[in-house]
């Protein structure tokens, strides 16, 4: 399997500046070594946005709202000192969040 590595900016300003000036993709993709869809999706992300730098991304979007946190930690049985469980069984909340929401609920 080949290893994926990112991009530097420097790189990216070594793909982008010889594309500026008129040479083709897969010119520069030839001379650099880098696959010609890398080059072809910065150019087209250049031409749309603007700039060149890497789009980070704070990981898996979340699946349900702060509000509906809140009501599932309110469904969670207390413990003698008062403290909520910190894990459960995803069976155990089902019935309850899926009446409320009105929609169902999948197991993880």
């Amino acid at each position: 399997m080949v290893q994926r590595k990112h991009l530097d900016d420097f790189l990216r300003g070594r793909i982008i500046g010889p594309l500026e000036c008129g040479r083709t993709q897969l010119e520069v993709s030839e001379e650099l070594g880098i696959a010609q869809t890398v080059i072809s999706r910065l150019w087209q992300r250049f031409q749309d946005e603007g700039n060149i730098s890497r789009c980070y991304s704070t990981g898996r979007p979340r699946i349900t709202t702060p509000n509906e946190d809140r009501y599932i930690w309110q469904l969670l049985p207390k413990e003698t000192d008062g403290a909520q469980h910190q894990t459960c069984l995803v069976s155990s909340l089902q019935l309850p969040v899926r009446q409320s929401q009105g929609r169902p609920c999948t197991d993880a």
